[in-house]
């Protein structure tokens, strides 16, 4: 029994460090970089964050001779937090923009000014070739977001090119990275405002139209909006093939069953890297997990011999009572 107690005692311990390590994000916690990145281009670009920096700035109205301040306009804000840990922090603002914005105030025209998108930049380009680019454009040309591009729709509607990062490749928080990646279709689809940028559509209640999806709250915790609004992609890593509302995922076992279309989705890069580094519990995790049963095959495997020698003792006992109570009849 003393033996039966540990192997029950060892499932235990090994199911809750599991659990803890898939809440954690990560297998196994890597150190902390302590290093933060100093960017060469950053003296230059404080000409630009003193007014973009903050919610006002300041300038001399040198015909009346006072000093003017005034209110930032909200969408022109750019944090240096947010642009110094985003992908392009290592930039210099005027990579992008032009030059003559030294000037202040800005000449007019420079509003007008031409805006790269990501191709114009990272295509053809084998350094940045692991980000499939082409791919995705080949993806987002036949998105219902492609159709709004005459309304300005753009790359930058979803990746702010001063603050985005990449997040689901160097995820090490699977909450956070949901989370981020959902704010994403928020900005847009839960700010009316915003959405009559791109669309005459009447104002769309965000929670009305999913009010079908059972513990909802949950669900968009736990899954991003792409899982269910986009077509699988298995050569990219993030599907950008945002799909019309009548072809979204509604069924419960498109995601609750053993082939889940999380595995080639939401999962799909943590599986991955799971296999590449041999971690074995990955593999079994790939071939046999429910989505939401928190299901592990070893496991269960385990479970079923536990639960095996104790129907065993329990008849091994019942005979030997039996053997000895005849044993005293006869007696």
């Amino acid at each position: 029994m003393k033996l039966l107690f540990a192997a029950v005692l060892f499932t235990a311990l090994f199911s809750f460090g599991a659990e803890a390590r898939a809440l954690s994000g990560r297998a196994d916690s890597d150190p902390v970089d302590t290093l933060a990145f100093v960017s060469p281009f950053m003296e230059d670009n404080e000409s630009c964050f003193k007014c973009h920096g903050q919610g006002k700035y300041e300038y001399e109205n040198e015909l009346l001779g006072t000093t003017v301040k005034a209110l930032m306009c909200p969408d022109q804000i750019i944090r240096r937090e947010d642009f110094y840990i985003s992908n392009h922090r290592s930039f210099s603002c005027t990579d992008c923009h032009s030059a003559d914005y030294d000037v202040f105030p800005h000449p007019g025209e420079l509003r007008m000014e031409l805006k790269f998108n990501c191709l114009d930049c990272h295509g053809g380009d084998e350094t940045y070739s692991i980000f499939s680019f082409e791919m995705i454009e080949e993806d987002y040309m036949r998105s219902v977001h492609f159709k709004l591009e005459d309304e300005g729709f753009s790359c930058w509607k979803c990746h702010d090119p001063h603050t985005y990062r990449i997040n689901m490749r160097d995820s090490r928080n699977l909450k956070e990275t949901i989370l981020y990646d959902n704010n994403i279709c928020l900005y847009c689809h839960s700010d009316y405002t915003r959405f009559q940028l791109l669309s005459d559509r009447e104002e769309v209640n965000f929670l009305k139209t999913h009010d079908w999806l059972p513990n909802q709250a949950s669900h968009f915790r736990s899954v991003r909006c792409i899982e269910c609004h986009t077509q699988i992609n298995d050569s990219i890593l993030v599907s950008h093939l945002v799909l019309p509302k009548d072809r979204a995922v509604k069924l419960c076992n498109e995601c609750h069953s053993k082939n889940s279309l999380l595995m080639t989705t939401l999962y799909k890069f943590q599986s991955r890297e799971k296999r590449r580094d041999g971690f074995l519990n990955g593999i079994i995790m790939n071939e046999s997990y429910v989505i939401g049963a928190n299901r592990n095959a070893f496991l269960g495997t385990v479970s079923q011999a536990i639960f095996g020698l104790v129907i065993l003792a329990i008849v091994i006992h019942v005979i030997f009572r039996i053997k000895t109570r005849i044993k005293l009849k006869k007696g």
